[in-house]
């Protein structure tokens, strides 16, 4: 005996589902077409800015000169990824690179999601608000004032040197931006002025939407503020941390171009000579254009590497994960 399926449809009656659905999409669409238009303009921007460059890849493969276009340069192969490994400066680039970003990675990135615990703890709503307003200042002013107010503070007769100097601590006013010893100390703490207030948004945005039932149950368990912290709130928003982690890890080359650029000089150079800054010299200054899209092209490798080793390992230990 032979079984005839029951959900046997026509193809007619599929199509007249397919249309269906397409007229509900429709209607869906049309709906939200202001947030759509939003969305399309944000797509359209990624593509310009971001996908259509992407071409350029090419030149890091070929002998380029600003004369001439991409399809005209010659092919160099390999070359000028071999010229980058060769490079005298290489070591010296890298330790800067690694050294700046690993020290902001595991000091700066804690300090955010500490900053936000403690200031989701604060009871005075006017004295909360005026903490936060002081802590995002920063954010909005750009390096190049910033640097200028760093230039100023760390200068001979700055604020810096004539505290230390009433504290007794020195002798002898101190050129700090002229030593390289205490570049990378300068780079980070002035990076985490500017930064901390404003990263720690996202993690008071996840604790906002922390169950108040939780806090309850703990308060009723007998449990203190810094227990609620870490049993209740840090458990709660671990999935934003690991996501922000992750995002971290793979920029872990990006050693804040601007920041490095306003705040070092030649006497610093030593310490200050990071990829970014690498690259900017061999390909704005110097007019290597295809050994700085070479190394531009290696740095987006090993952050791809990066990011998929991160997530791996966040979704593991988090069960939490970008993709």
């Amino acid at each position: 005996m032979v079984k005839t399926p029951i959900n046997n449809v026509s193809p007619a009656s599929s199509a007249v589902v397919q249309v269906g659905r397409g007229r509900k999409l429709m209607r869906k669409l049309m709906a939200q077409r202001t947030l759509q238009i939003m969305v399309l303009l944000g797509v359209a921007w990624m593509i310009i800015f971001n996908y259509i460059p992407m071409y350029g890849i090419i030149i890091a493969f070929k002998d380029y000169v600003i004369t001439q276009s991409i399809t005209e340069a010659p092919w160099a192969g390999l070359e000028h990824f071999k010229a980058f490994f060769e490079d005298d400066e290489l070591g010296n680039v890298i330790r800067n690179t690694l050294g700046i970003s690993l020290i902001k990675l595991f000091i700066g990135f804690p300090l955010p999601v500490l900053f936000a615990l403690f200031l989701n703890e604060i009871r005075s709503i006017r004295f909360k608000k005026a903490v936060q307003t002081i802590s995002y200042l920063p954010h909005f002013l750009s390096w190049v004032i910033l640097g200028g107010i760093m230039a100023t503070w760390l200068a001979d007769v700055g604020i810096v040197n004539d505290v230390l100097k009433g504290l007794h601590l020195i002798d002898q006013p101190i050129t700090y931006l002229a030593e390289p010893k205490y570049f990378w100390s300068i780079v980070i703490a002035s990076d985490i002025w500017k930064e901390l207030g404003w990263s720690a948004i996202i993690y008071l945005a996840a604790i906002a939407s922390v169950s108040p039932d939780l806090y309850e149950a703990a308060t009723i368990d007998g449990a203190g503020r810094l227990q609620k912290m870490w049993y209740v709130t840090l458990p709660s928003i671990k999935g934003t941390i690991a996501i922000l982690f992750v995002l971290a890890v793979s920029g872990v080359l990006n050693s804040n171009f601007d920041q490095i650029l306003v705040l070092r000089n030649q006497l610093n150079d030593s310490a200050s000579n990071v990829i970014d800054i690498y690259v900017y010299q061999m390909g704005i200054q110097q007019g290597r254009y295809s050994y700085s899209t070479a190394i531009g092209l290696i740095k987006s490798i090993i952050a791809l590497i990066l990011l998929l080793l991160a997530n791996g390992v966040s979704k593991k230990l988090t069960k939490t994960s970008l993709f």
